[in-house]
């Protein structure tokens, strides 16, 4: 078997013995083709193994070059939280109406993936006879085909990235690629453009600035040299221009390509005297990849890799435009039975869309970026972040628990930093947790929900110190504000909020009680009073709560709650208060107060350290969050970490908050200026170098960019290299003194003889 066609698929990278399978028989040479799903239009539901790099993953299309409305949507899932998704599909077919033989007599017409993969698994046979049988062995691989492929396929106008791959299949073009194959390695997408929307979305909805989380890409090596390969050197980032040198790339990749594949992960900033730069960066990475020769060949083989990024860079926004989204506290699927949020969606166990900005909450990410608002994403915990730069922080239908580092940091943020926090919640109730347990035959074992469609005890934790709590209600129905209908899907109550706030209550059926009582409610339609949305102001920071994050989910969404959103995000970010939201009848003259017995409780008989990135495990910040701060604990706003090399015609200023800067003049021998926050009165001591004989020096010692190692290094290198000449002098000094007195000994031992 040569070419293997697959229209079958799971939920994204879930059976891992499946999937070492899968490496097995790409690993022997096989070229496997497999449908990528048909869970559109919803994003995050690529299917397993068309996810998987080292299968040719195909996507549907009409005869109008239309994605397929049925075609699942990328990014793969599995490599989010602590990382960033890959592009799937690779390539689309078509896939709607298609005619076919029936397997008693005549023909049939169907729609889905699994007829379009088959199709260009049958391109794939066609492209195999271009080679001659004495070279097909040598040539042909998951790898080499897959180059032929996606370098072949034409792009499509309309559809971005996560929809098309490379676009439609192209034989021709294929075929022009293969006929004339040297066996190479490539990177895919070998261009990421800024400019080219909607293709390149989401990266062309949101330029680059300084002072932001890195923008995460990744790619996917190819090697066609061999099943194994090995990266010679690290990238290499060379811009077009001087200009290019305020972009910061740093580099995560595969330490062994195999079977015939790798990632490529840009991690990218703009460094901070970019914080006013306004235009494109352009340049090339590059790496080398090679891979032992085979039979009958000499030396390795080697090969060059080109990226071709062009991106686009704005001055660094007001902090009241900026919105923090916390991607680390969601459980990634699969490696728990992580509930649907919505449980009216029988047809859809799972929560397996991957909840990011990019997957399922796609459409009210491109809402906020309509809005003016700049969305972040944060990979790691909450003490890896400096809330001065940030309006809000968005947290959205989070599963994780929290460090206790991480409870005492926010609640310094929102009390004395003036951050904004808008919560999402969700459904918990162990009793119907335990209701939905169910037995899986695949695995041979009982699947129960570790946690509800949202940690609610958690998120109590975390919210106590503000005096908020959520309670276990399942609560579903409509409701309006001010003419706005929404609808409640599976939400949870506010059972604890301060005096001060404002609390918005409606009527709705409570589901999670489920008795002959609660029954009998139910069925005479019977409702009860629930407080549901929350807003306060806690110190300098403001905080809004809502138990229901279906409406702002693109997956089982029944009625958006975006106009909700943008107002929360107002009050949030610029202190803006609509006049329906905080009206007097909403007011709490007192606090809503219940009995901390009555909160809902953590599950005893789930081992929650199996699923969780908080529980058992180190806090330490990731490769998402800022530069400076990888590998720590977190950020000492009192304390300011190294800068990058500045570049001529570059000022130095602090990137990120509406702040009224003084600065003062560069070439004088100042050490630190004082910054006044509007959201606080702490000062941030900024360490400046004293001349540009330092940075000069600093980039005589790394020709590259000024990368961690460098940034810390430049804080105590100038000191020890003063130290050691001060040493060296000493020592000089040392030996002329012993010399001297071996000169004056010897003088008077001649002295001594001649008496």
């Amino acid at each position: 078997m040569d070419v293997l066609n697959l229209s079958i698929g799971g939920p994204d990278y879930l059976d891992l013995p499946f999937v070492e399978k899968v490496w097995e028989l790409t690993a022997n040479n096989i070229i496997m083709v497999s449908a990528i799903g048909n869970d559109g239009p919803l994003y995050g539901t690529l299917n397993n193994p068309a996810d998987q790099s080292d299968v040719i993953g195909v996507g549907g299309i009409d005869y109008n070059d239309h994605i397929a409305s049925f075609s699942s949507r990328g990014m793969s899932t599995w490599e989010i939280p602590h990382g960033y998704g890959r592009v799937k599909p690779d390539v689309v077919a078509y896939g709607r109406d298609i005619m076919g033989s029936k397997i008693s007599t005549g023909c049939k017409s169907l729609s889905g993936t699994s007829v379009a993969s088959p199709v260009v698994a049958g391109i794939v046979c066609l492209l195999v006879s271009v080679i001659p049988d004495s070279m097909r062995k040598v040539i042909l691989n998951p790898a080499s085909m897959k180059q032929a492929l996606v370098e072949g396929a034409t792009k499509l106008s309309g559809p971005n990235m996560y929809e098309q791959g490379a676009g439609r299949i192209n034989l021709w073009e294929s075929y022009q690629i293969l006929k004339n194959y040297q066996p190479r390695a490539s990177i895919f997408p070998s261009v990421l453009d800024y400019t080219d929307c909607p293709y390149s979305w989401p990266f062309c909805r949101q330029p680059l600035y300084a002072g932001a989380m890195p923008v995460i890409f990744n790619a996917t090596i190819l090697n066609g040299m061999g099943v194994i390969g090995y990266i010679e050197s690290p990238p290499r980032w060379h811009p077009s221009d001087e200009v290019g040198n305020l972009l910061s790339i740093h580099f995560t990749y595969s330490d062994v390509i195999w079977p015939w594949t790798g990632y490529l992960a840009l991690h990218m900033q703009i460094k901070d005297e970019g914080s006013q730069f306004s235009g494109l960066i352009e340049g090339n990475v590059t790496l080398t990849v090679y891979s032992p020769s085979p039979r009958g060949e000499k030396g390795l083989r080697s090969s060059t890799c080109v990226l071709h990024l062009k991106l686009k860079v704005v001055p660094t926004p007001p902090r009241s435009r900026r919105v923090l989204w916390d991607q680390y506290h969601n459980i990634k699927y699969p490696p728990g039975y992580i509930p649907r949020d919505s449980l009216d969606v029988r047809n859809d166990i799972l929560d397996w869309h991957g909840d990011h900005l990019h997957t399922n909450f796609h459409i009210m990410y491109n809402m906020l970026r309509d809005a003016g608002y700049y969305v972040e994403t944060l990979g790691s915990p909450l003490t890896c972040f400096d809330a001065s730069r940030y309006g809000a922080l968005l947290m959205v239908d989070l599963e994780d628990e929290y460090f206790k580092e991480e409870i005492e940091k926010l609640r310094d943020d929102v009390v004395n930093g003036g951050l904004g926090i808008a919560v999402f919640a969700e459904w918990y109730n162990v009793d119907s947790m335990v209701r939905m347990r169910f037995f899986d035959d695949n695995t041979r074992s009982w699947w129960t929900p570790v946690t509800g469609g949202a940690n609610i005890p958690a998120l109590n934790e975390l919210l106590a110190p503000l005096g908020i709590a959520f309670g276990d209600k399942i609560l579903n129905g409509d409701f309006s504000i001010n003419g706005e209908q929404s609808h409640y899907a599976s939400g949870t109550d506010i059972m604890k909020f301060p005096k001060g706030g404002y609390l918005h209550s409606f009527e709705f059926q409570d589901s999670s009680e489920i008795s002959a009582a609660q029954n009998i409610l139910l069925a005479s339609g019977m409702t009860k009073v629930s407080p549901i949305l929350g807003l306060v102001e806690v110190g300098k920071g403001r905080v809004a709560v809502y138990g229901d994050s279906n409406c702002l989910d693109g997956s089982h969404m029944v009625t958006n709650c975006y106009w909700l959103l943008r107002k929360i995000l107002d009050f949030t970010n610029r202190n803006v208060k609509d006049p329906v939201l905080f009206s007097d009848s909403a007011k709490t003259n007192k606090p809503l107060h219940e009995d901390e017995n009555r909160l809902p409780l953590r599950r005893t008989d789930v081992n929650f350290s199996s699923y969780s990135s908080v529980v058992g495990k180190d806090l330490i910040c990731h490769h998402d969050a800022r530069f400076e701060v990888w590998g720590k604990k977190g950020y000492n706003i009192h304390q300011f970490i190294g800068r990058n090399r500045r570049l001529p015609g570059y000022s130095t200023t602090n990137a990120g908050s509406d702040l009224n800067i003084t600065v003062m003049n560069s070439h004088l021998n100042v050490n630190d200026a004082s910054i006044q926050s509007d959201s606080g009165n702490y000062t941030v001591a900024v360490e400046r170098n004293k001349s540009r004989n330092s940075i000069d020096f600093l980039g005589l010692l790394n020709h590259d960019e000024v990368d961690v190692p460098m940034l810390m290094a430049g804080q105590w290198m100038i000191p020890l290299l003063v130290a050691l000449t001060c040493l060296l002098l000493y020592l000089s000094w040392r030996m002329r003194q012993k010399r001297r007195r071996r000169r004056k000994g010897s003088v008077s031992g001649r002295l001594m003889n001649m008496v």
